[in-house]
C-alpha cells in the first residue's frame, strides 16, 4: 500500500544536486530520506534542512546495505564523486558507488517496489566522434585513463539499471546530466565554474586549457532538477539527455565570467589535460518530446546567483 504521501529516498543527499533535489522533492510535498557519507557532500548544503520533520538523514555509505523501514516510493541515486579532482583522488570509492552503490540502491528499489532514477552522466559518451551527443550514441571512452573510473562506473550503472528493469521489472530511469552550475558547488572541485569564479573574484589569472576552444554548454541547477524531476515522474525507461545546448567555448565562458564578475582577471593558457573531451553538447530532443522540458534560465542570470553564492565563499 503506497502512503498518500510520497516518500522519496536520496543518495548523495547532501552534495551539489542531490541537496537541490531534496529542496524541490520538500516544496512538493515529499518526505525525503536523504543518505551521505559526506565524502565529498557538504553539511552545509543540508544544514537549512535541520528541523524539518519532512526530511530524515542517515550518514552512510551506500555501498554498504540500505534498510529502511516504512514504505519507500521513489529511489533518486545520486551518490558519487562528481568532478575530476574528486575522482582522481577517489578512484575506487567511485567505482564502488557506481558498481556495489547502485547495487544497493536498486534493491532497496526492488524490495520496496519503489520508481528508481539513476543519476548518470555525459561523461558516458567519453571524448565524443558524435556532435551534438543523442541517447543513442554509444560513446568513446578511454576504459584504462585517469577519467575511466568515472565513466566507467556510470556506463556500469547504466547496464545495471536497465538489467533490474528487464529482470526484476524495476520501474527505472536514467539521466543523463551534462554540465550544472549554480549555488552550492564546492570553491575547489576542479570543475571549470567554481574555478574561473573564484579565480575572477580575486582577481587571479583565468587559467584557459589548451587554446580555450573546447566547448562545454551549461544547464542551471534549477532547469535540471526540473527536468530530472519530470523523468521520475514520466514512463519512460531509456536514457534521456538533460542539459543546455546553447554550446560556449571555454575562452568564451572565462570573458563571460571577466564580464560578470567584473573582475581584473587576465586568461592565461595551460596544456589540456588527458582524455579531456573537447566537444560537450546535448542533443535534448528526446527530453522536448518526452517531459515538454527545455531549460529556462540563460546563462547571465544563472552566473549571478552563482556568483553571489561564491562570493560569501572566498
Amino acid at each position: 500500500m503506497k502512503s498518500k504521501r510520497p516518500t522519496s529516498v536520496i543518495t548523495g543527499a547532501a552534495g551539489f544536486l542531490g541537496s537541490h533535489l531534496t529542496d524541490l522533492l520538500l516544496s512538493r510535498g515529499h518526505k525525503v530520506i536523504g543518505i551521505d557519507n559526506f565524502i565529498t557532500g557538504s553539511v552545509d548544503n543540508i544544514a537549512h534542512l535541520a528541523g524539518n520533520k519532512d526530511f530524515r538523514f542517515i550518514q552512510q555509505d551506500v555501498t554498504e546495505f540500505l534498510f529502511l523501514d516504512g514504505p519507500v516510493d521513489y529511489v533518486w541515486h545520486f551518490a558519487s564523486p562528481a568532478s575530476p579532482i574528486d575522482y582522481l583522488n577517489f578512484p575506487i570509492q567511485t567505482l564502488k558507488v557506481g558498481s556495489l552503490g547502485t547495487h544497493k540502491a536498486l534493491g532497496l528499489a526492488k524490495e520496496k517496489g519503489a520508481r528508481f532514477l539513476i543519476a548518470s552522466t555525459s561523461e558516458i559518451y567519453g571524448d565524443p566522434l558524435m556532435h551534438p551527443q543523442r541517447e543513442e550514441y554509444w560513446g568513446n571512452v578511454n576504459t584504462i585513463g585517469p577519467r575511466g573510473c568515472y565513466d566507467e562506473a556510470k556506463r556500469f550503472a547504466e547496464a545495471m539499471t536497465m538489467a533490474y528493469h528487464r529482470q526484476h521489472k524495476v520501474a527505472t530511469r536514467i539521466v543523463r546530466i551534462f554540465n550544472t552550475y549554480g549555488p552550492r558547488m564546492r570553491l575547489n572541485d576542479g570543475r571549470v565554474v567554481p574555478a574561473f569564479v573564484s579565480q575572477a573574484l580575486k582577481n587571479k589569472p583565468i587559467t584557459v586549457f589548451g587554446e580555450g576552444t573546447q566547448t562545454r554548454s551549461f544547464c542551471y541547477v534549477s532547469d535540471l532538477i526540473e527536468g530530472i524531476y519530470r523523468l521520475m515522474m514520466s514512463n519512460h525507461p531509456l536514457p534521456v539527455n538533460i542539459g543546455n545546448p546553447t554550446e560556449l567555448t571555454m575562452l568564451q565562458f572565462a570573458e563571460e565570467i571577466i564580464k560578470a564578475t567584473k573582475s581584473r582577471s587576465k586568461i592565461i593558457f595551460k596544456p589540456l589535460p588527458q582524455d579531456d573531451p573537447k566537444q560537450r553538447r546535448p542533443d535534448i530532443t528526446r527530453a522536448k518530446t518526452v517531459l515538454k522540458w527545455t531549460p529556462q534560465v540563460p546563462l547571465a542570470q544563472g552566473l549571478t546567483k552563482t556568483i553571489a553564492y561564491f562570493r560569501t565563499k572566498v
